[in-house]
């Protein structure tokens, strides 16, 4: 096991133990003593070569939704199935934080925190309601499907971006590299949710958000790599763009001198988006280890084929 630290990995332990007092659990540094004991891996940036080290492990786990620092490892054993924490409980946080995204957007949050910060009044009229901006959602997976639902329960209309054509109920759909300009095109909000890949390396970058109406709004909540962050300064600058949202950066944590910690339109939060409880994350890795010692399919698992 390798998420958390030591601190990290004593909640673990409780956890398990409550689950499934039968599972030895032991740390990755005592692991890598004896790696052929190993039938179970949970962790989130494997050090490069270890996991191929242990011949008799089954599955590997990752602590999160994302799995882009496992397979950041050369020697990974693609073989061996690796598992996403993508589950319930993440999609519903996932969620939240992205509707109080758009409505930090949409209500200039950002302008109320800098005045209540100098105890200045600053009165003013929002110009828009939440029905009169269209939220794009780039990715529809379990999160970007989970954020939509809950986007049009304020009442924003949504629409939504994938490499191939999805039906979602109220949702209109939008897919292939082709429908990528007119998706933007009619994104008053656009939010990025897509998963690591080579493709979405520096997707938004200053040309991608050229294509946004005048005054959009954009809430990175993917993976840092997937956003060009001077492009973005510049975009706010310039005022094509009113306000972001950023949760995931490249590198992190964003180097204390960067430009968007103190922007007027920039609100900065540290990769909090949507990750689980240890407690919800152990229920769901001990419920699939049993499934699997049953002989039954693994649920979320990651094909390296399509990278997500």
């Amino acid at each position: 096991m390798k998420s958390g630290g030591r601190a990290g990995f004593a909640e673990w332990r409780d956890c398990f133990a409550t689950l499934d007092p039968g599972l030895e659990l032991r740390y990755w540094d005592e692991a890598l003593l004896a790696p052929e004991a190993i039938d179970y891996a949970l962790l989130w940036d494997p050090d490069p070569g270890m996991l191929a080290r242990m011949p008799r492990l089954q599955v590997i786990f990752g602590s999160g939704a994302g799995v882009d620092g496992i397979t950041a490892d050369p020697e990974l054993p693609r073989h061996i199935p690796l598992v996403r924490a993508s589950i319930p409980e993440a999609t519903q946080r996932m969620g939240e934080f992205c509707c109080w995204a758009a409505l930090s957007l949409l209500k200039d949050a950002r302008r109320m925190a800098l005045a209540q910060a100098a105890r200045r009044w600053d009165y003013f009229e929002p110009e828009a309601r939440a029905q009169q901006r269209t939220v794009g959602i780039l990715g529809l997976g379990n999160m970007g499907l989970r954020s939509a639902e809950m986007l049009r329960a304020i009442g924003f209309p949504v629409i939504g971006w994938s490499r191939t054509p999805k039906v979602v109920p109220g949702v209109e759909s939008y897919a292939g590299a082709a429908a990528l300009d007119a998706f933007l095109a009619h994104s008053d909000i656009l939010v990025c949710l897509l998963p690591a890949t080579p493709e979405t390396r520096h997707i938004i970058r200053a040309e991608t958000l050229a294509k946004l109406p005048q005054g959009a709004g954009y809430i990175g909540l993917g993976r840092g790599m997937q956003q060009t962050l001077e492009d973005i300064v510049a975009a706010l600058d310039s005022g094509h763009l009113s306000g972001v949202v950023l949760d995931v950066f490249e590198p992190e944590p964003l180097p204390a001198d960067h430009p968007l910690w103190a922007h007027p339109k920039a609100i900065v939060t540290p990769h909090v988006a949507s990750l689980p409880t240890r407690a919800e994350r152990a229920t769901f890795i001990a419920a699939a280890i049993a499934a699997h010692e049953r002989g039954e399919t693994l649920p979320n698992l990651y094909d390296h084929a399509r990278g997500y």
